[in-house]
Parts: C-alpha cells; sequence; structure tokens
C-alpha cells in the first residue's frame, strides 16, 4: 500500500512535455542547459543545491567513483556530482514520470553519457553486489516503511570501503508530525524514524558512521532566503517545485517548516562506510 501511495504522490502526467515548454518559456530551450540554471526545479530537498554542494564536499568524491543516486527525482543532485566530478551516476526512482524527465534533463544538460535513470524500487535495486563506491540519498528515507530493508539493500550494492551518504528528515519529539508535507501528504505515507533510531539500524546492517551532522537551522535558514528570493525573481517562481508537485506544494512546505520550528522534525546529514 504504501509504495502505491507513494509512486501516487510523486506522479505527475505528461511532465516531460510540460518541461519542455516551460523551459521555452523561460528562456532555457538552448542547449547545453547549465546545471545550476534547474537548481530550483530538480533539487527537491531541503537546502536545495546549497546542501547537495555540502553533501558531496563532505565525501570528497573523484572521478572514478561509481555512484549510485536512489530516489533520484528529476535528477539535480546526480547531475551536479557528473558534471562537478565526472563521476558515472545510475539514479533510480519508483516515478515513471520523473524517470523520463530526469532523462531528457540529462541530454539538455549534456550529461546522459554520465548520468542515467531507470525506474526501480529501493528494497529491490537490480544491480550486483558491490557495484557502487557511493550511494547517495537526499529526502527518500521518510517514504520508506521498511527501513532496516533499505539499509541492507544499500550495504549490499556498495563495495568494500564504500559510502552510503544521506540527508534526511527525522523525528525529534513524540509529538506527531503536522501534514501534508513535501513528501506525504498524510501520516500513512510517511516513515520518519528517530535520528537514534536511524543510528542504530546503520550500525546493526553493518555499517560505520563516519560523520553526522543536524541540518535543521541551515535548513530553515535556507527556507527564509529562498522566501526573499522568489519576491524577484520570476524564473525562480516558474521553475520552483510546485510546477512538478501542484499547487498546494507550497503549503506542504510550510507544513515542513512549522515542524522544524516547533522541534517535531529535524534534517540530518550523514556518512556511514562500509568496512
Amino acid at each position: 500500500m504504501s509504495i502505491a501511495q507513494t509512486l501516487k504522490h510523486y506522479t505527475c502526467h505528461d511532465l516531460t512535455g510540460r518541461l519542455k515548454d516551460l523551459l521555452r518559456d523561460v528562456g532555457l530551450d538552448r542547449a547545453p542547459l547549465p546545471v545550476a540554471k534547474l537548481a530550483p526545479l530538480d533539487q527537491f530537498h531541503s537546502g536545495g543545491l546549497s546542501a547537495t554542494i555540502e553533501l558531496a564536499n563532505e565525501l570528497r568524491l573523484v572521478a572514478e567513483d561509481r555512484v549510485l543516486d536512489i530516489g533520484s527525482g528529476l535528477g539535480g543532485p546526480s547531475r551536479y556530482i557528473a558534471a562537478t566530478y565526472g563521476c558515472a551516476v545510475e539514479g533510480i526512482d519508483l516515478s515513471p514520470s520523473f524517470v523520463e524527465a530526469a532523462n531528457f534533463l540529462s541530454e539538455r544538460t549534456a550529461l546522459s553519457q554520465r548520468v542515467r535513470y531507470t525506474c526501480a524500487d529501493a528494497l529491490s535495486v537490480p544491480f550486483d553486489p558491490g557495484s557502487f563506491d557511493v550511494i547517495w540519498t537526499q529526502h527518500v528515507a521518510m517514504n520508506i516503511a521498511d527501513r532496516a530493508a533499505f539499509y541492507s539493500e544499500a550495504f549490499r550494492l556498495l563495495r568494500p570501503g564504500g559510502r552510503f551518504a544521506m540527508f534526511d528528515v527525522v523525528e525529534s519529539s513524540n509529538e506527531p508530525l503536522h501534514y501534508p508535507v513535501p513528501w506525504a501528504r498524510e501520516s500513512r505515507s510517511s516513515f520518519p524514524i528517530t535520528a537514534e533510531a536511524t543510528r542504530e539500524l546503520l550500525g546493526n546492517r553493518g555499517f560505520q558512521i563516519t560523520s553526522w551532522s543536524d541540518r535543521t537551522e541551515a535548513s530553515l535558514a535556507w527556507f527564509a532566503e529562498r522566501e526573499k528570493s522568489r519576491a524577484y525573481d520570476s524564473n525562480v517562481q516558474a521553475l520552483g517545485l510546485r510546477f512538478v508537485m501542484g499547487p498546494d506544494f507550497p503549503h506542504m512546505v510550510k507544513t515542513l517548516v512549522k515542524n522544524l520550528r516547533e522541534g517535531r522534525a529535524a534534517i540530518v546529514q550523514a556518512i556511514a562506510q562500509k568496512p
């Protein structure tokens, strides 16, 4: 049930066709399209492009790293990694509309030789054990009910010494979350757990945590700054995630911010290594 609900939440009719029209309307219909220009649209997580840059810097990526982006969405983080570091990146996502759009945007940014997207379930990824040097996830785990199976699959896919990078929302109090939020319109399709439970599950799966930081305040500052930028940049408004997620998306974001401010939720960034 949860997979069907999640897929429905992230399904957008004729997304690729609408993206073509949108890029033409905002004057971005010439190739190659700079990766940074798409950030308001394809960096689908708190902190946007700045959070992606920070996590990538923490990983110290090199061109030889093979990266798997789980829950790749429209592909913003994976295209940033490929363009900046020269890595080969595979992206998987449940949503066929997101996968099609991500591949289209990779063609438009001249990155289709380095980045590829396919439909797949994060609990059953169609790659051999030890296929990747890095597994990357940003705001993905909250949609996954069986977190233990998710971390076990990530462990299987990594080579020895490989790293699992995460940037996720966690529960931080006994008070329930307010809904809707960007990843779920109701609680039955939302599965955040506490930071403590996350660390325990990663350890139980065999991971060794090498870095861990709370990014809640930084994310709140980013949300505030983003609201200011929307007031004067028409392209930011046009390219925003409301275009993908629907007219109620700004309300979802405000609800997430409310949860963060009230201490019901927090945002953590972490890297865990496979021995």
